[in-house]
């Protein structure tokens, strides 16, 4: 279970300081798929860094199972069984695909088993497993890649920071079909996705709409998609609310 408890963050202003994240106080259960949506500039990749420990709070606390993570290194997080996918993915100049992978697993991967995971997100292995984590690979090839490295970890706290970006359509479905797949097969897994995209809603256990550092609502998702799709003013609030695939 992850448990925000009156999470504040703020940067230094002009003339005073600038609040990002304003006391949001959150629990997520063990287990469910929760999506993160709202407007730009909402909060909400302040909110995954946070998490993931990329950026610390200016007050409040981080709790996962019950453990307090708030003053915790990103790596210390990682050891707990947190991941975290960036928006845009980092490359890794002189590192092989499955180099990568054996990296985020933390064990020798065997060839077969790094081909599994390189399957689950639609990408051909052997075109891929030598292949080095740089720039001469497309966007949406390099976020295919980074979700491999975090089915490979097998973590039980897994945030997407707007998984869909940079993606085509074809890429965009096997996306939808990984979380699928990735919540079917751990009961016990946590996965918090930062999106706008409404087919991920779509799947969601639960949704947060996050605006102007705060929770403007949390609930189900047959409680709070129907009120983001059904009037303009309620998708005007998110953003741009967009179907699959759409960018």
């Amino acid at each position: 279970m992850l448990e925000l408890k009156h999470l504040s963050f703020a940067v230094p202003g002009e003339t005073a300081e600038k609040e990002i994240i304003r006391d949001i106080s959150l629990t997520v259960p063990k287990g469910k798929f929760v999506v993160i949506t709202g407007p730009n500039g909402g909060g909400k990749s302040t909110l995954a860094k946070l998490i993931a420990g990329i950026e610390k709070p200016t007050s409040g606390t981080i709790e996962l199972d019950g453990v307090n993570m708030t003053d915790k290194s990103i790596t210390e997080r990682s050891h707990m069984g947190v991941s975290y996918a960036f928006q845009q993915p980092v490359k890794f100049k002189g590192i092989c695909v499955i180099d990568l992978l054996r990296i985020a697993s933390g064990k020798k991967l065997s060839v077969g088993d790094a081909c599994a995971y390189l399957s689950e997100v639609g990408l051909c292995a052997r075109d891929y497993i030598n292949r080095e984590v740089n720039g001469s690979l497309s966007g949406g090839e390099l976020k295919r890649i980074e979700i491999a490295t975090v089915l490979a970890r097998g973590t039980v706290l897994s945030v997407f920071d707007e998984p869909e970006a940079g993606i085509d359509l074809w890429s965009f479905k096997s996306l939808i079909e990984v979380f699928e797949r990735m919540r079917s097969a751990n009961s016990e897994r946590t996965i918090v996705v930062i999106s706008h995209q409404e087919r991920i809603l779509n799947i969601a256990d639960e949704i947060i709409v996050l605006g102007g550092g705060k929770i403007m609502a949390h609930g189900s998702k047959e409680e709070i998609l129907p009120t983001l799709l059904g009037t303009s003013s309620a998708v005007s609030a998110c953003g741009q609310l967009t179907k699959g695939g759409e960018q």
